[in-house]
């Protein structure tokens, strides 16, 4: 502990920079976890916030994109509601569509069609829940694009008026778009695609994109069972993220570039240890031929890491928390969550101790009598 002080006293100015280095891989560790839970929520919010425990689709859907390759109809709804493990079923439509606010901005919405005395319907945190067809309740991030309670939204292509009655307590999107809750009658007959005062036809309100189920007492479903028969293809609430656009592709590049960014870090405290063992091979022989072990050494060495470690993570992380909380509310998907950055932070921690580890184990190879001038 006394040597490993020291040392860190003494050349200040090498673990200094060093540090910096490291606090600012921690900076970017901070940032891509912000960056990489703000997708997700901008993602899949409307599912994560929601009661529902599994979706069905229609038998045979492929899994990205299901929501809008995925048709079931009544008869597949009440054989799920039929069964004693299933408290709730009921049809869910969604679809992506362009509006127009009363002012013409363009506003883009996925369209949520639930019962509205169902237990999809989200409660409204300003105004009032739907309780009529041609109304709507938006996610609460939806009032960032400039509409208010009462405005006309009105689709593109089909000329359907939906009026806002509500927003929801918090950002529910879906595929980074803004959920628009609506009637599941109203949005039926935006699936057929029917002009304002058109009559539907006797099937427009017998289908829909899903089957919404949750369990009783919170329990899931025996869901293989379920879809044998109803015909069926269910999945539980989290495996349907996947189903989002875009979801898997951005996940994906988020990690592997977190997985680089770790790979990277014990690379670095591996290499300056290396290098400063190096340097300090005489000293360290002396200490061997005064009778210092290989393991005091060692721990040592593995000690004077873990404090510029530890001091250089908590300076990163710090900051980290710092920028991103000024990214938070300027329409970046970013989101600060403290399981990824401390799970982020402890791996950081982790590997640069094991980079270090491994360099400082050159010290069991030197030779006390080195001390002694025997290269010279």
């Amino acid at each position: 502990m006394f040597l490993a002080l020291r040392e860190l006293a003494f050349a200040r100015t090498r673990f200094g920079l060093m540090g910096a280095v490291v606090a600012l891989i921690a900076v970017l560790m901070v940032l891509l976890s912000g960056l990489s839970s703000g997708l997700v929520v901008d993602g899949v919010s409307g599912l994560m916030r929601s009661p529902i425990q599994a979706v069905v689709f229609a038998e045979g859907t492929k899994t990205d994109s299901a929501f809008t390759r995925s048709e079931v109809t009544t008869a597949q709804r009440d054989s799920w509601a039929a069964r004693d493990d299933v408290a709730d079923a009921e049809l869910l439509g969604t679809s992506i569509v362009n509006a127009k606010n009363d002012d013409g901005t363009p506003v883009d919405l996925t369209l949520f069609g639930v019962d509205p005395a169902g237990f999809v319907a989200p409660a409204a945190s300003e105004g009032r829940a739907i309780a009529a067809e041609g109304e709507v309740v938006l996610s609460a991030s939806a009032r960032d694009e400039g509409v208010a309670l009462g405005d006309v939204l009105t689709l593109d292509r089909l000329g359907t008026e939906l009026e806002v009655v509500g927003f929801t307590a918090d950002q529910r999107t879906f595929g980074h778009v803004d959920i628009a809750y609506l009637a599941l009658p109203t949005w039926q007959e935006i699936h057929a695609s029917l002009l304002p005062g058109e009559e539907a036809d006797a099937g427009t309100y017998d289908v829909a994109s899903a089957v919404a189920v949750r369990g009783v007492d919170g329990v899931l479903p025996d869901l293989a069972a379920a879809d044998a028969d109803a015909g069926t293809s269910a999945r539980t609430i989290t495996e349907v993220y996947d189903s989002s656009p875009g979801y898997t592709a951005e996940l994906m590049t988020m990690q592997l570039i977190q997985v680089f960014l770790y790979a990277i870090s014990a690379l670095v405290v591996g290499a300056f240890f290396t290098l400063w063992t190096v340097q300090r091979t005489r000293e360290l022989a002396v200490m061997r031929a005064i009778g210092a072990s290989t393991g005091f050494l060692l721990r040592d060495g593995v000690l004077q890491a873990a404090i510029m470690l530890a001091g250089s993570v908590a300076v990163g992380v710090g900051a980290g928390l710092g920028l991103g909380a000024l990214l938070l509310g300027t329409g970046m998907p970013f989101a600060l969550e403290a399981a990824p950055i401390a799970g982020g932070a402890v791996l950081l921690l982790g590997l640069g101790l094991a980079g270090a580890t491994v360099a400082t184990l050159r010290i069991a190879s030197i030779d006390p009598v080195t001390a002694l001038g025997e290269n010279r």
